[in-house]
């Protein structure tokens, strides 16, 4: 064979490789889009009991095809608060079941006979092609999606196969895997280093079992490969937990542990076992028997050690030290991002509303340096510490609008249905209202601090008056964060009817603020704070009031 045919087996070969990974993403892209909400509120809903978050496990990973997907919702989750760590436990064990379907999909084209996905990947791709040309509905989109990717996977798969099957009797692999086989711990890392590499366990069962449909892989190598791929995996997680709290790294930690736990366990059985039956090691496997070992560990790896989970809990606490004062925690834990990690873009809907979420907290974070503030108003003695926190905050403040902006952008670039780009800009709006309503509570901070440090103070009935703007200030705003945060037209009415009221009161105090001043009641100086801060939290209210008028925009139907 000349070198020419070999370096076209190479290419023929990472080809295969490069559209068998192609296909799997726009798949699971499609399933995530078609199902991405639903799943997430099965999620939702089926964690509160151990066992069903299990099944919700497997299930979500079984139709997104993807138990990175999953992992990462998982950990999304957890650093929202929405779900415990019990409850994450189960259902990352869950999706260590579903990610199996993926292995039987593959070794499909064993045991099918005519239905084998090879011999149909061609018709499905054609017409997941046509459907994405001629039609412009988004659920027909969504379905060609899938079936474009369905298609470029198994015929991926099929060149994959055929540019090695030749090399089925060439020594470099019979030793490599006898290599591997013989020595269990290089062939987990080995499992491991491909799945890392990739972040895709179900891609790199694919490999091995395209390696395995050739008569390529023997039973031992096999074997402890897919334990090692169980671990690899575990990579996502790790990786979306970086800049999330600590109870987010306990959840990637967990998944680690049971993965490697369940590869510990099943390594020693699986060397004792082929100790003993030493003609079986060295026998070829097929893809179908890789399947079925695939499975047989998840399922009996998830019984096994879901008693458990609340001892995985407690381990994952001793190796995530809570190692800050509380305060200090506290601080820092503000200006990370709590809900935007890079690893949620690969489940659009899921970033979209993760996204929603980082927003809200920005608009909280404007609402408490108002509530703050708020009180140094009408106090005549000036607390220093108070008017340093707003400061900071708004420091933060700006931080998120710069981080929220870069990642709605990377969201924007996604495929998206029409609601969710919407959304998405809607939410590049709503972050920039956030942040100038933030600034106004920042020059009402520094007013209070130049009035305070020249020893002026309001009048009574001044006071009064700001106290009650403020109240209806207030509530623009926090129903204008619900209205977000709910897709709510009902809050976003409540934040007109409030903006109303503020327009109304404003007027009436800047008359009452001219008959001060005419009587001589008003100190003319504090008078120019007082209407500075009275304008402030008018536009404050306005920018509630731009906010509701997107919520507005994004429901007319």
């Amino acid at each position: 064979m000349d070198i020419l045919t070999h370096v076209g087996n190479l290419f023929a070969f990472i080809g295969g490789l490069g559209m068998f990974l192609y296909g799997m993403d726009i798949m699971a892209s499609g399933l995530q889009k078609a199902a991405g909400n639903k799943m997430k509120e099965l999620l939702g809903y089926l964690t509160n009991n151990r066992f069903l978050g299990v099944l919700a496990g497997a299930v979500i990973t079984a139709v997104i095809q993807s138990s990175s997907a999953t992992t990462v919702m998982v950990v999304g989750f957890v650093n929202a608060g929405i779900m415990n760590l019990t409850q994450a436990a189960g259902v990352i064990m869950g999706a260590n079941i579903g990610t199996t379907i993926t292995a039987w999909l593959v070794s499909a084209n064993e045991w099918a006979g005519i239905l084998k996905p090879d011999f149909f990947a061609p018709l499905v791709l054609g017409i997941g092609a046509f459907m994405i040309t001629f039609f412009n509905q988004q659920k027909l989109t969504q379905q060609a999606e899938i079936a474009v990717g369905f298609g470029i996977l198994f015929i991926g798969l099929s060149s994959m196969s055929n540019s090695i099957g030749i090399y089925r009797d060439s020594p470099i692999f019979y030793q490599t895997f006898q290599m591997l086989g013989n020595h269990p711990v290089l062939g987990i890392l080995a499992g491991a280093s491909v799945t890392a590499i990739i972040q895709s366990s179900s891609a790199s069962v694919g490999i091995l079992q395209t390696l395995a449909m050739k008569g390529i892989v023997n039973w031992r190598s096999a074997i402890f490969i897919t334990l090692g791929q169980n671990i690899g995996t575990c990579v996502t997680a790790i990786l979306s937990s970086v800049g999330a709290n600590k109870t987010a790294k306990r959840a990637a930690v967990i998944h680690l542990l049971f993965n490697i736990m369940g590869a510990v366990i099943y390594g020693i059985m699986m060397t004792i076992f082929f100790g003993v039956f030493h003609d079986l090691a060295l026998k070829n496997i097929s893809s179908t028997q890789i399947s079925v070992f695939h499975t047989i560990f998840n399922v009996s790896v998830t019984v096994l050690l879901f008693p458990f989970a609340n001892m995985l809990v407690k381990l994952s606490g001793l190796m995530i030290h809570e190692d800050m004062e509380e305060d200090e925690a506290e601080e820092i834990e503000e200006k990370v991002l709590r809900h935007l990690d890079p690893r949620i873009l690969e489940t659009p809907s899921f970033a979209v509303e993760n996204a929603v979420k980082e927003v809200v907290r920005m608009g909280n974070i404007v609402l408490s340096n108002l509530n703050r503030i708020t009180k140094e108003t009408t106090m005549k003695e000036f607390r220093k510490e108070k008017i340093k926190r707003v400061f900071q905050n708004e420091q933060v403040i700006n931080h998120l609008e710069t981080m929220i902006t870069e990642y709605l952008v990377k969201i924007s670039h996604l495929s998206l249905t029409e609601k969710q780009m919407l959304t998405v800009n809607h939410l590049f709006d709503s972050i920039t209202d956030f942040e100038r309503a933030g600034d106004h509570v920042e020059n009402i901070a520094e007013y209070i601090q130049n009035l305070k440090e020249v020893g002026f103070y309001f009048t009574k009935d001044a006071a009064t008056e700001l106290q009650e703007l403020t109240e209806y200030v207030k509530n623009a705003l926090n129903h204008a964060i619900y209205a977000i945060e709910k897709d709510s037209i009902e809050e976003a009415h409540m934040v007109k009817i409030s903006e109303e009221k503020v327009n109304e009161m404003e007027k009436q105090i800047r008359k009452k603020h001219l008959k001060r001043l005419k009587s001589e009641n008003c100190v003319p100086e504090a008078g120019v704070f007082f209407l500075d801060v009275v304008s402030s939290l008018k536009r404050i209210s306005d920018h509630a009031d731009n906010i509701a008028g997107y919520v507005f925009s994004q429901n007319v139907k």
